[in-house]
């Protein structure tokens, strides 16, 4: 029997032996991780857990592509702590389950295709503020409570943590120069459980915070009020959550396209993570989306089907199931260690190195988006003003572009050649560009190299042909592009158009 199969819709055959071997790898490397996030955001660690597995096995299977994984990531979880501070782990679950409603009519709806909207400036700004969101909540473990308030760790807690943690990042940085046959992480976080348990060394374990003792995901419905009040509370917590995941989610989807050089369904991928977060709302789970670092792991590893997620959510669940005892004994140094070295490597310090490079306006949108991200923990806002700031930055700079070149034919007529596009930016100086009073009874403008692009534009026209009537002369419209005069026609009781007359598509008024 061959040792090669086609797993599900998946068009290449694959590695049996392979895709369960990199499912295994991404369970270990996403369980500390998804332990890490629920802790950074005060929810019980099963919560993490239970999302890594609904996350993975919902969108391993119905998912957009093969080969992405997706898990209890920290781009979402970031965006629930206001709400779990102030009312609540009901509400989140609630929040979650809504998000997933969100996604869902984001699918079906075909919005996916808008993720190309994003500008580069944009992403690694939204990149680099949650890494460093990531990196800052590593503080939190270097505090202890003391007469119930949390003061920084001192004399030998304080060296035995950083010392911990510094043996940590050293593994996952020296380990893959010698070996790349198991995760640097992994290896890591074993090593310190080692060293800590052999040695008896006193220090934070994961059931110093909470236990991760459980069976399957229990089914819960949110416990809150189902009231309109309760609705204006979760719903833009829900729709920031819907945003981030879906934009941390085809981005990811989009570079394991590149590497891979096959084409996921952004639309399906949307559709599957909104179903297993409406699980996860149910489920006891902390809600999730595709995982950068677990996704690159696995494809590294050789996966290219849909078995190695499979593999990777079965994993933690067993793990969920029989290994409590063992994870409950893990040092937070470890998982800090772990989520430090996240931080640095989810950083995009080639964004650094092309800073003196890039234009002005595009470093300083970055550098917002990165602020709005580190102050407000609201990945979705950050992006959505970087977003609008750029498209007002080009529509400024698509506005000073316009020019005409004006000339008399033998007939007497004058023409105007315009470039560029006409729209809202533009209209100033478009009707700069005319002379009404000292123009010839026949002008002609010439949109060859230009388009009429809103109803801005169309409104300036229709000003334009009434300045020239009132002055006893005719305009005439030429080289309308189809969609312009489609536009045109569609605002008819605006300008009128008289395409049937005008083989040309010439606009005469009158």
């Amino acid at each position: 029997m061959s040792s090669r199969i086609r797993f599900f819709d998946f068009s290449q055959k694959v590695n049996y032996k392979t895709e369960i071997l990199a499912g295994l790898t991404v369970a270990m490397t996403m369980m500390p991780e998804s332990l890490s996030f629920a802790i950074l955001a005060g929810f019980p660690p099963l919560a993490g857990l239970y999302a890594a597995f609904i996350m993975g096995l919902v969108t391993s299977v119905f998912g957009g592509r093969p080969g992405l994984i997706s898990g209890g990531a920290g781009a979402v979880v970031v965006v629930l702590i206001a709400l779990m501070n102030s009312h609540g782990i009901e509400f989140v679950f609630a929040a979650v389950a809504l998000a997933g409603v969100i996604q869902i009519m984001i699918g079906l709806f075909k919005l996916a295709k808008f993720i190309r909207l994003v500008p580069q400036p944009v992403m690694y700004g939204f990149v680099n503020g949650l890494a460093i969101i990531i990196f800052m909540a590593q503080l939190k473990q270097f505090k202890t409570i003391s007469g119930g308030t949390e003061v920084w760790l001192t004399g030998m807690p304080l060296l035995i943590m950083g010392s911990l943690v510094a043996l940590t990042i050293a593994i996952v940085i020296f380990l893959p120069r010698f070996t790349k046959a198991v995760p640097p992480s992994l290896v890591a976080i074993v090593v310190v459980f080692f060293i800590v348990l052999i040695f008896g060394i006193q220090t934070k374990t994961v059931s110093d915070i909470a236990s991760v003792s459980g069976g399957f995901p229990p089914f819960h419905i949110p416990n809150i009020p189902l009231n309109l009040e309760t609705l204006q509370v979760i719903f833009p917590y829900a729709l920031i959550m819907a945003a981030v995941g879906l934009t941390e989610g085809l981005l990811t989807l989009n570079l394991v396209d590149e590497i891979t050089a096959t084409k996921g369904n952004g639309n399906k991928e949307c559709i599957a993570q909104g179903s297993a977060n409406i699980l996860n709302g149910f489920f006891f789970g902390m809600g999730g989306c595709p995982m950068i670092a677990q996704t690159l792991v696995n494809l590294s590893a050789g996966a290219r089907a849909r078995l190695s997620g499979i593999v990777a959510s079965l994993t933690i669940l067993l793990i969920i199931l029989f290994g409590a005892p063992v994870i409950g004994r893990v040092p937070m140094a470890a998982l800090t260690g772990v989520m430090i070295m996240v931080a640095f490597g989810t950083f995009e310090w080639v964004s650094l190195k092309i800073f003196n490079r890039m234009p002005r306006q595009d470093v300083f949108v970055g550098i917002l988006v990165a602020v709005i991200t580190v102050l407000l923990h609201n990945l979705a806002l950050a992006v959505l003003i970087g977003v609008i700031i750029s498209a007002l930055v080009f529509a400024w700079e698509s506005a000073k572009r316009i020019r005409a070149k004006k000339y008399m034919d033998e007939t007497g007529a004058k023409h105007y050649e315009i470039y560029g596009p006409l729209f809202f930016g533009s209209v100033a100086a478009f009707n700069d560009k005319f002379d009404i009073m000292n123009d010839p009874r026949v002008v002609i403008i010439d949109f060859k190299d230009s388009r009429v692009a809103d109803m801005s534009g169309i409104d300036a026209l229709n000003k334009l042909t009434e300045r020239y009537q009132k002055a006893g002369k005719s305009l005439h419209l030429h080289h309308l592009s189809e969609d312009c005069i489609k536009l045109l026609k569609n605002a008819g009781d605006v300008i009128e158009v008289n395409i049937l007359e005008d083989p040309e598509y010439k606009v005469v008024a009158d």
